[in-house]
C-alpha cells in the first residue's frame, strides 16, 4: 500500500496516514486503509444476519449454536446465523433441507413484532447520522452523507465506523458497512466482508475492481439471466466491460443498458428517503398440501382483507392482481390480472384472486403456499367508482367500507363474513401470515412459472 493511504481503527476509531497492519493507538488490526477514506459518501449498512442475531442477543446461550429463523415445519428459511451458514443453509431455503444440513440447529419461529422495534430503533440513529436514508427492508438502508462534516465533526468513513461501534454496544447487533461513490458500488462493497464488515471501492479502482467479478454480484440479475448471459460467453464484469453496447442492447432491451453502466461501475441514482411503494401482498405458508376450492378460498378471502387493509392504511390502489402459488416440488406460479380501475377493497381483491385460482385448482394439483398482491400502485383518490354492470359488487363494496367503520371505530374484528371466518378457523398455523411491501428500489422478480 503506498503511503498516500489513510487509516482509520475500527476498535478506538484513531486515524492517520500510511497503511499499519495495526493499529499504532490500540494494536487492533481491524483496521480501514484507502486514498479516498476521506471523500467517499455513498454507504450501504446491511444488518448481519438480523433475525438470528437478535435471538442471541436475547438469549446468550445461542451464541456458538446454529440459529435459523423459519417456520419449523413446513415453512422455508427467514435467515440463518453464520455457524448454519457455513453448514449451507440459505435464506428462501425449504426448512427439511435446512435441517438436512444442519440437524443440530435451533429452529425458531419469526417474532416480527420483536424484530420490528430493533429494527426501528436502528433506523432512527441512521437518521441520527443524515436525513437521507433509503431504507431497503427492515434491516438495511442506503445513506448518503454527503455534506454531514460539520455536524458529526468527522468525515463520513469515521461517522460510519461510529455507527457500527455505536450498534454493537447499544443494540447488541452488528452490522456490516459498505461505502463508495454510488449505490450499486456501495451495495457490493457492504457484502465483500461479513460479518462486521466494512469495505471501501473509490472511484480510481472501480474498472479494475470490478473487473474479475462474477456477473452475479449485480444486483437484480437473477439465474435465468445469468445462464442467457453465460450462453453468451459473458461471465464477468470484465467482458461485460469489453462488450459492444449496442449488441448487448439487441439482445438483452433495457437490461443489457443497464449491465453495461454497471459493469463500467456508473449509478447515477439518489438516495432517497421518500422510497415508492411498488406492491402490497400477504401469503401463507400451510401444514399440509391443499387442493380443493372449500379449502383454498376461504384462506384466500381473509388474505385478500390483509391486502386490503394495508392498501387503505396507506393511502394506495393497485391495478394489478397477481395470485402466487407454490406447488409441492416448491416451484412457484404466477398468475395476474390488469383492472381498469385500482382498488383497494378485499372484494375485487378476492374475486378476481379467484378466478385466477380456480383456473390452476384440478384433482392432480395441491399448493403448499398462496399469495394475493396488488401493484401498479397508486393513490386511492380514484379507486373503486361504482360498478354499474354489477349492482351486487357496488352493495359488497358499501358493506365492506361500512365494516371498515366499524373496525376503526372499535377496533379489531367486530363484523367478519362467513368466508372469512371460515379461514381463520381453517388457518394454517398462528402467525403463519407474511404481509410484504415492496419498494421500487427492489429488483422486480419474474412472473410465470420458476
Amino acid at each position: 500500500m503506498s503511503p498516500s493511504h489513510t487509516f482509520l481503527c475500527r476498535d478506538c476509531l484513531q486515524d492517520g496516514q500510511g497503511a499499519p497492519q495495526r493499529c499504532p493507538h490500540c494494536g487492533s488490526p481491524r483496521m480501514i486503509k484507502h486514498s479516498e477514506l476521506r471523500t467517499l459518501t455513498i454507504a450501504h449498512i446491511d444488518c448481519d444476519s438480523f433475525y438470528a442475531s437478535v435471538e442471541k442477543r436475547d438469549n446468550p446461550d445461542l451464541r456458538d449454536k446454529p440459529v435459523i429463523i423459519g417456520g419449523a415445519q413446513r415453512g422455508v428459511v427467514a435467515t440463518a446465523c453464520y455457524i448454519a451458514r457455513i453448514r449451507g443453509v440459505k435464506s428462501a431455503m425449504p426448512m427439511f433441507q435446512a435441517k438436512k444440513l444442519c440437524p443440530d440447529a435451533v429452529i425458531i419461529r419469526p417474532d416480527m413484532a420483536k424484530y420490528s422495534a430493533v429494527g426501528r430503533q436502528i433506523r432512527e440513529a441512521m437518521q441520527s447520522l443524515t436525513p437521507l436514508v433509503e431504507p431497503l427492508s427492515i434491516d438495511e438502508a442506503f445513506l448518503d452523507l454527503t455534506g454531514t462534516e460539520k455536524l458529526h465533526h468527522a468525515y463520513p468513513a469515521l461517522t460510519l465506523a461510529r455507527f457500527a461501534k455505536r450498534m454493537e454496544e447499544e443494540v447488541g447487533i452488528s452490522v456490516s458497512v459498505g461505502l463508495s461513490h454510488n449505490k450499486f458500488l456501495a451495495k457490493v462493497a457492504s457484502d465483500l466482508d461479513k460479518p462486521r464488515g466494512y469495505s471501501l471501492i473509490g472511484k480510481d479502482e472501480t474498472l479494475a475492481f470490478l473487473k474479475d467479478k462474477p456477473i452475479s454480484i449485480i444486483w437484480g440479475v437473477g439465474a435465468v439471466s445469468q445462464r442467457k448471459l453465460a450462453d453468451d460467453g459473458y461471465h464477468t464484469i470484465g467482458q461485460l466491460q469489453q462488450a459492444d453496447e449496442t449488441e448487448l442492447a439487441k439482445r438483452f432491451g433495457s437490461l443489457g443498458l443497464r449491465l453495461v453502466r454497471l459493469a463500467r461501475g456508473e449509478d447515477t441514482r439518489k438516495v432517497s428517503s421518500h422510497s415508492e411503494t411498488k406492491s402490497i401482498s400477504s401469503e401463507t405458508t400451510f401444514n399440509r398440501d391443499l387442493k380443493s376450492a372449500d379449502d383454498l378460498l376461504p384462506i384466500l378471502r381473509r388474505l385478500s382483507e390483509n391486502t386490503a387493509k394495508r392498501a387503505k392504511k396507506q393511502g394506495l390502489a393497485g391495478r394489478t392482481i397477481t395470485l402466487k402459488l407454490k406447488n409441492p416440488q416448491f416451484r412457484s406460479i404466477t398468475r395476474s390480472r390488469s383492472l381498469h380501475d385500482p382498488t383497494q377493497l378485499a372484494d375485487r381483491i378476492f374475486t378476481t384472486g379467484k378466478d385466477l385460482l380456480l383456473k390452476e385448482l384440478n384433482n392432480e394439483t395441491s399448493f403448499r403456499l398462496l399469495g394475493i398482491g396488488l401493484s401498479e400502485l397508486e393513490p386511492d383518490l380514484l379507486a373503486d367508482p361504482p360498478d354499474l354492470v354489477d349492482e351486487n359488487a357496488g352493495k359488497r363494496a358499501k358493506a365492506e367500507k361500512a365494516m371498515d367503520r366499524l373496525s376503526e371505530k372499535f377496533g379489531g374484528k367486530i363484523v367478519e363474513l362467513g368466508l372469512t371466518l371460515k379461514g381463520h378457523l381453517n388457518a394454517p398455523r398462528p402467525g403463519s401470515d407474511q404481509v410484504e411491501i415492496h419498494s421500487a428500489q427492489k429488483p422486480d422478480e419474474d412472473s410465470g412459472i420458476d
